[in-house]
Formats: structure tokens, C-alpha cells, sequence
């Protein structure tokens, strides 16, 4: 029986203590939303989206083979959405 007693007694306090608790802080965020121009990578950073062009558009990375370039920071799913690398352009780790 006392071990139902103090069942209930540590609900109540539970219950009372939830109540007049202050809230948790929300999560901050880590940066805005990227540019429509641009997505989030693994890193969280935003680069630009793939985009086609006559020759190699500055800071790019790799050259896809649906004729884009890649502005990718790692070798993992570079072009992935873009038929594979046709060639690198820079060494990647």
C-alpha cells in the first residue's frame, strides 16, 4: 500500500512540476534558408546548383556529363542527379 502512496505522490509532483516549469528553448537555427540559386549540402553550407555553361564557370568543381558543372565539395553524389561526373576539375577528398 505505501508503495502506491508514493506512486501517486511522485506522479502529482510530476504532473505539477511540468506545469509550472519554464518551456524549453527552441532549437536555434543554423543559418538561414540558401538562395534559390543554391541548396544545402552535407556540410550545411550552400554552394550552387548545378548550371549549364560554355566553359567552366569559376569555383567549379566538376563537369557532369548533362553538360552542367558542379560546385560539389566532396566526390560523393557529385552529379548524382546529373548523369555522373564526365570530369573533374579540381581534387576533392
Amino acid at each position: 500500500m505505501r508503495t502506491k502512496s508514493l506512486l501517486g505522490l511522485f506522479a502529482a509532483v510530476v504532473g505539477i512540476a511540468a506545469l509550472v516549469s519554464p518551456p524549453a528553448a527552441a532549437t536555434p537555427a543554423l543559418h538561414t534558408a540558401c538562395p534559390a540559386s543554391q541548396y544545402e549540402n552535407v556540410d550545411k553550407k550552400c554552394v550552387p546548383r548545378p548550371q549549364q555553361a560554355a566553359t567552366p564557370p569559376s569555383g567549379a568543381t566538376a563537369h557532369c556529363n548533362d553538360g552542367t558543372y558542379s560546385w560539389s565539395q566532396h566526390r560523393s553524389g557529385t552529379c548524382s542527379g546529373h548523369k555522373g561526373v564526365a570530369e573533374w576539375l579540381v581534387q576533392l577528398s
